[in-house]
């Protein structure tokens, strides 16, 4: 299954009322589920050849409710942790567009892109995430100034996690 396949079923799980999603093909699971924001996946040691099925027949393929067996409890299951609110109306959540690893800097060497207490405006890069070695530079989003952050560098982040707190003007 290609990355670009599960961000689709991702995005279609996440505007749909469906609360949880599980996909198998080929030895590969994956299992999403709204209300724990809980993302998990497990394939075989061995990778065979990539599905080549098209993203279009996996948005379209009907869903059904998933089995409540053993096989969902097989599942590896990483559990995000709890973020804290934003207390104030004018914070704002950068929130990470997809799941890979978060780094605080272009590289080891460098400084960081942003430290609590830095002004950033809407189009400055606050930190990459990387997935499957192609690193994404994340962006602000909004002007302000970077509150706190919310994971440490190096950490596994999953979609929709909440990065940052950015105290907006």
């Amino acid at each position: 299954m290609k990355i670009q396949e599960i961000r689709e079923i991702i995005k279609l799980v996440d505007n749909s009322s469906i609360d949880e999603f599980t996909y198998e093909s080929e030895g590969t699971k994956v299992k999403l589920k709204k209300s724990g924001s809980t993302v998990s996946s497990s394939a075989p040691a061995q990778v065979s050849a990539p599905a080549a099925e098209p993203a279009a027949q996996t948005a379209t393929a009907p869903v059904s409710t998933p089995a409540p067996a053993a096989k969902a409890e097989e599942l590896i299951s990483e559990e995000t942790p709890e973020v804290p609110t934003a207390q104030e109306d004018n914070m704002h959540k950068i929130l990470s567009p997809m799941v890979g690893t978060f780094y605080k800097s272009p590289s080891p060497e460098e400084e960081a892109y942003v430290q609590p207490g830095t002004k950033v405006s809407a189009d400055q890069v606050v930190c990459i995430v990387e997935a499957m070695k192609l690193f994404n530079e994340i962006e602000a989003e909004v002007d302000g100034e970077i509150a706190e952050i919310l994971v440490k560098d190096g950490q596994l982040v999953e979609y929709g996690q909440p990065l940052f707190l950015v105290k907006t003007k």
